[in-house]
């Protein structure tokens, strides 16, 4: 297949979407910086699409950096369902899309994913892929360079254009191989959730994940939660990595001892020097109004995920046998079906449920009593997920047959 190549300061985003809005697909790999930043930065956006005729592909390296870029036409695509994108490993360089030019992304397709469903590890890397698929081999020479630099090198522009110069092959000869085996539907649902894909932080997972945060009273959480928002508004003011302005530990400990003065500040482990110097101020007056606030509800029980039982264990590996199993004789990877997390959960909620009183008409197996995991859910249920709530509620066994191989059976 021949190629054309465009430099990354004059894009023509107007034929390219033309091309392929024509051709019904295209590939899309991003270059980016997030070394000491609040956010990674979005530093180059590489292009492909073939054309149907004549085999020809075009590649185009468009610098979201450029001040005056109109990016509509590149969006227009993006966002079209008709138009499919071709990504390998994809959920960042989907995430920074939609963040840096405001849009949607549709119809996503993922290699790596859809390597996974076509026996190959979850984690397969396109130059693993582009070898054994397509017996190409593609050299690795500028990933680590300075791509917020400008002017871009004539390596870097290379290095760009080889991330998706194979891709679109790569996707077709994956698709062909899936429609045999019968799981292109499964790696498209797949590929589904992809088109959500953000890089935003969330503070209520950012509270959440606070070490110790739980060991704390209610005007402490309060204290705490108050902290982590003045955190993240500084370290997005001053696009700094939030560690760099106040780490989790510190944090914690702050809410913990609610100190009023620098002194009482200066006895925290974990409060760095640069830190009392630039932000003592600020961290008093944050941890003073976060005596103000009125406390939250501490979450109930229901929202909580149950906690983990000393009886679980034997059943977590009793479950990830059937699953590994399952994974084997599809040939699918492990990790597409289940996390061990995924499996604690059933275990956990499925033994809170037996001890639960029966209600009429909610019979022990009703949606309503599962954890809400992806292995109960869509294809996964159907392999596997709905096996599993039949091993743990007796309906089914597991053994070791005469040919060495795990045995289901009723």
């Amino acid at each position: 297949m021949s190629e054309t190549a465009c430099a990354a300061e004059e894009p023509d985003l107007l034929g390219f979407a033309s091309a392929a809005r024509a051709s019904g697909r295209i590939a899309l790999d991003t270059e980016f910086m997030g070394e000491g930043r609040y956010r990674t930065l979005l530093c180059l956006v590489a292009l492909a699409v073939s054309d149907r005729a004549d085999e020809t592909q075009r590649i185009e390296l468009v610098d979201p950096l450029v001040e005056d870029l109109d990016p509509t036409p590149l969006t227009g695509v993006l966002a079209d369902p008709a138009v499919q994108v071709v990504v390998h490993a994809g959920r960042q360089d989907v995430a920074l899309i939609r963040r840096h030019f405001d849009t949607e992304v549709r119809n996503v397709f993922d290699t790596q994913v859809a390597a996974g469903f076509a026996g190959m590890g979850a984690q397969t890397s396109y130059e693993s892929l582009l070898a054994e698929m397509l017996g190409v081999r593609v050299a690795k020479s500028a990933s680590f360079t300075r791509w917020d630099a400008r002017p871009l090198s004539a390596e870097q522009r290379a290095y760009a254009r080889e991330d998706v110069v194979h891709l679109l092959e790569l996707a077709r000869e994956l698709e062909r191989r899936l429609v045999e085996l019968g799981r292109l539907e499964w790696a498209r649902e797949e590929c589904e959730s992809l088109e959500r894909a953000s890089d935003e932080r969330a503070l209520e997972t950012v509270f959440a994940r606070l070490p110790r945060i739980r060991g704390l009273n209610a005007h402490a959480r309060t204290i705490a939660q108050e902290l982590v928002e003045w955190r993240e508004r500084t370290a997005a003011t001053q696009d700094r990595p939030v560690q760099s302005v106040l780490s989790d530990a510190a944090l914690v400990e702050i809410a913990k001892r609610k100190p009023v003065s620098t002194r009482e500040l200066e006895q925290i482990r974990g409060v760095n020097a640069g830190s009392l110097r630039r932000r003592a101020g600020e961290l008093l007056e944050t941890v003073r109004r976060g005596h103000e606030r009125p406390p939250a509800d501490p979450p109930s029980a229901e929202d909580r995920p149950p906690p983990p039982g000393p009886e679980d264990a034997p059943l977590i590996a009793l479950a990830e046998a059937l699953v590994r199993a399952r994974a084997r004789e599809a040939g699918l990877a492990y990790e597409l079906l289940a996390a061990r997390a995924d499996l604690q959960a059933i275990v956990a909620e499925h033994r809170l449920r037996r001890r639960r009183p029966r209600v009429a008409g909610n019979a022990a197996g009703a949606s309503g009593g599962q954890a809400d995991v992806r292995t109960l859910r869509g294809w996964r249920r159907e392999l596997v997920g709905a096996e599993l709530l039949d091993l743990l509620d007796g309906r089914l066994s597991l053994s070791v047959g005469s040919d060495g191989k795990l045995r289901v059976s009723q």
